[in-house]
């Protein structure tokens, strides 16, 4: 990346070469410098550039999707920066910049409420994590020896919160004031993504009270896989109308950890430290979204640049080197609950610290279970119904149906995990174009009427750019990393059997967390394990303790990406004239 570049100008597709190539991993021939060439010192040489031998050419190289999303060519130079700033390394830069803020509770002595101690330091903060289930059962898979997945998030606490963890090191000894597990967002966000699905297919049948002004087209897709979101962006912008307009469980948590707490405590956001751990390193990108900073909850409801709701992301693999960079042994962390100070508001910490455990269905999957949610909320509107499965192409792609007592079928969903599969699905979705002869057919797409937007007749899909869901994102721990093959004294480089063996581990520690419910009000309607009356009681209350508008609080949009590369550059002459429009020339 230049040297020169500026703020202002991260916004631009980092254009690739006169040709897009896959990465090969070749050592660069040894090259004698030139004695009297100095004003290029660190200069760039591109395959196939004047002066580069042809023996040092590597073969051309297969390109697969996988690449082709993997490449810088297809990020924005944003994009890139920003990611670069998400790593366990920023986790301590932020720790040991000053000491962190502290949270007084005044009410157990008579006093009126919270106060916070150390605003006078300018870059003090109060530091808040989320964790995934995924990220859990990755760590768990990783320490072995029948450790479930709720031990693992216990380890975790003791990192980020136990003396034998973070603060008991670093320059000032800061840890974390409170660490909550994003099930509790995904409970909240199964229920908003079902309300949002009913009300698309029977409008007239629905008061749901919770829902987005602008309802998504049928089929409604998944929105909260940020590869699949930014895969749609960047190449299909037609599929963005169908998408969910649901914030993803990590941006619903980071959106009520800084409302709650800013409003509550009365500090800005920016005093807030939020930390996300995840399965994927696309939640990168996905935090670093001007859809998903305080201009949309605190300013005019437009995206923008400004507080972002989630300001780090790390992934399952990045925790053990974050351990390992403050000399900490991970696996030997105690498992014992790290104690929990009380939240500012009762009921957002009753809904953040529940003490009742949802149990997992191994049938939903191990990527949150939006559709299996879905189709038991459809089915309880339906005594007598019944949910039927139909196994497509391949095991990664699934045809649901919620048929009635009479036979008739009341709703059909589907699911599709893997780009291999989500290409399919985006080609049923392309719009067919019209012909421009007299009375010709419309051609592109699937050949559909004119003005018919899909020739699908699923009400929802459930999308997921990694094969076999989440469990399976790209940051998870993998068999073949140094640290499993220690642990597991492997001699041999591991194979796709090791793998797939592996994948069974972790995902079995994922519903190793299975207990059978406790706490629920027998008078609850109860949907998959969850009560959608209490979850839209505690929304609403959120919004009325925040003063802030529900539908800027839980749901978000999308916009479409459009890319320079392969697009003329733009002429001096243009320039001036663009610019000259933007000031108001009047050419």
């Amino acid at each position: 990346m230049s040297a020169i570049l500026s703020v202002d100008e991260l916004n631009d597709f980092i254009s690739p070469g006169v040709a897009c190539i896959k990465p090969v991993e070749t050592l660069p021939q040894k090259t004698t410098p030139k004695d009297n060439d100095d004003s290029n010192e660190h200069e760039v040489i591109l395959e196939g550039q004047p002066g580069q031998g042809q023996e040092g050419l590597a073969p051309p190289a297969q390109i697969s999707l996988t690449d082709c999303l993997a490449c810088s060519g297809c990020v924005t130079s944003a994009e890139a920066v920003l990611v670069s700033l998400q790593s366990h390394n920023e986790v301590l830069s932020v720790l040991d910049a000053a000491a962190a803020l502290r949270v007084v509770n005044n009410t157990s002595s008579g006093g009126s409420g919270f106060a916070v101690e150390g605003l006078q330091d300018p870059s003090a903060r109060l530091f808040v994590a989320s964790v995934s289930p995924q990220t859990r059962a990755s760590l768990a898979a990783a320490c072995g020896h029948g450790v479930t997945e709720r031990q693992a998030g216990r380890m975790i606490e003791q990192l980020f919160m136990g003396t034998d963890g973070l603060p008991g090191g670093g320059r000032w000894g800061n840890g974390f004031t409170w660490m909550v597990d994003t099930n509790t967002a995904c409970e909240a966000c199964l229920v908003l993504g079902s309300d949002e699905v009913l009300r698309a297919t029977s409008p007239t049948k629905q008061t749901l009270p919770l829902l987005p002004s602008d309802k998504p087209a049928t089929p409604t897709i998944t929105s909260s896989c940020p590869g699949w979101v930014c895969y749609a962006e960047k190449t299909h912008p037609y599929v963005l109308p169908h998408l969910s307009r649901v914030k993803s469980p990590q941006a619903l948590i980071g959106t009520l950890v800084k409302t709650t707490l800013s409003r509550s405590l009365g500090i800005s956001p920016d005093r807030i430290w939020h930390l996300a751990i995840m399965p994927c390193f696309d939640k990168k990108l996905e935090a670093s979204r001007e859809e998903l900073t305080d201009a949309v909850w605190a300013g005019d409801g437009k995206p923008g640049r400004g507080i972002r709701d989630v300001d780090c992301v790390i992934t399952s693999k990045e925790i053990l080197m974050l351990a390992a960079s403050r000399g900490i042994d991970f696996f030997a962390l105690p498992k014992v609950a790290a104690s929990q100070p009380l939240f500012p508001d009762r009921l957002i910490h009753s809904f953040l610290f529940a003490t009742r455990s949802r149990q997992q269905s191994r049938v939903a999957g191990t990527s949150g279970g939006n559709l299996h949610y879905i189709l038991h909320d459809v089915q309880s509107r339906h005594p007598g119904s019944r949910i039927e499965t139909a196994r497509g192409r391949n095991v990664d792609v699934v045809d649901y149906a919620v048929v009635a007592a009479s036979g008739e079928t009341l709703f059909k969903a589907a699911r599709y995990y893997g780009f291999r599969n989500i290409q399919n699905l985006v080609r049923r979705l392309k719009p067919a174009k019209a012909s421009r002869m007299p009375g010709g057919k419309p051609f592109g797409g699937a050949k559909r009427p004119v003005g018919r937007s899909s020739g699908m007749d699923y009400a929802y899909v459930e999308v997921m750019a990694c094969p076999g869901g989440c469990t399976n994102g790209g940051g998870q721990i993998k068999v073949d990393d140094q640290a499993i093959i220690d642990r597991k004294g492997l001699l041999t480089k591991p194979g796709p059997q090791e793998q797939k063996d592996w994948l069974a581990e972790v995902d079995e520690a994922y519903f190793s967390a299975d207990e059978p419910d406790s706490g629920q009000d027998p008078k609850d309607e109860v949907v998959d394990g969850i009560s959608p009356s209490k979850i839209r009681d505690t929304l609403a209350h959120w919004s009325d303790m925040t003063g802030i508008g529900l539908d800027r609080l839980v749901y978000t949009s999308y916009r479409e990406v459009v890319s320079d590369v392969g697009k003329s550059q733009i002429t001096d002459t243009e320039r001036v004239v663009q610019l000259a429009g933007k000031i108001g020339g009047g050419w």
